[in-house]
């Protein structure tokens, strides 16, 4: 089995870990284009072109399953990528995980880059699965970008000045770009603080694990953690196999996908 993952950069990490923690033995390609990071600022057309590449060098590999792992492409480019390649290749977008946070009423912020907050798609989110639920969106320029680069400061800073825009007492907290996901921890540590005394730990609600699931689940197999860790990974860049970028060793799901590819050659 073989699932495929498309990013301008490392944004599909936390996809990729979880779907390698749930099937270890499934072979994984990652597909991106770093020349091109960010995403966001160029015009969808611009961007459905640059995703569209980064899916049809996954799909040259046949996958099982492609999952599109990053918010925006999501929004602006599945469509078109779903039209190329499906039915044949089952394509899956990544979606704000709005709905499980509001579940559990509110208060909710969701993070998310400039271009997404407010959107009209991110509102349409919240209209259907956030009715009647105490909402904040919170920006967070630079934030991608620096875990993009692994830059611990300027990481520390984004974070820091997107807690001081999440609402005190807010419960649960939706991480709205993948890359956010890589820094899970602290953005739990910045808006610790912010929750009051007494108050019921921050849950904080990634993508990474239904996108997973979903994948899995589109490929006709089913979670098997136990499986023989035989999967193997290829990365792809701008088309080309290369080596996983430095920075992704930054963070604990790039080593464990490295790691576990070493142990196998």
């Amino acid at each position: 089995m073989k699932i495929a993952l498309i990013d301008s950069g490392i944004g599909l990490l936390a996809a990729a870990a979880t779907v390698h923690r749930l099937r270890p033995d499934a072979d994984l390609v990652l597909s991106g284009d770093p020349a091109s990071m960010p995403w966001g600022p160029r015009t969808p057309e611009d961007l459905t072109a640059h995703a569209l590449a980064c899916a049809r060098a996954a799909a040259a590999h046949r996958p099982d399953a492609l999952i599109v792992a990053c918010n925006t492409a999501s929004v602006h480019a599945l469509a078109a990528i779903r039209a190329e390649l499906e039915p044949e290749l089952p394509v899956i977008g990544t979606v704000p995980a709005i709905k499980p946070a509001a579940a559990a009423g509110g208060p909710v912020a969701i993070w998310a880059t400039p271009a997404t907050t407010g959107s009209p798609y991110q509102r349409g989110l919240i209209r259907d699965f956030a009715a009647g639920v105490e909402v904040a969106e919170v920006p967070c320029p630079g934030l991608a970008d620096a875990v993009e680069r692994a830059d611990s400061a300027a990481i520390d800073a984004a974070v820091a000045a997107a807690a001081a825009l999440t609402p005190p007492g807010t419960r649960a907290l939706v991480l709205g770009c993948t890359h956010y996901e890589l820094v899970d921890d602290r953005i739990r540590a910045a808006v610790r603080p912010r929750l009051g005394p007494g108050a019921p730990e921050l849950v904080l609600h990634g993508s990474a694990p239904a996108v997973a699931a979903q994948a899995l689940r589109r490929a006709g197999t089913a979670p098997d953690p136990d499986a023989a860790p035989t999967g193997r990974l290829t990365v792809l860049l701008s088309g080309r196999e290369e080596a996983l970028q430095p920075a992704a060793l930054a963070y604990r799901e790039g080593r464990s996908l490295v790691e576990a590819a070493a142990a196998r050659s």
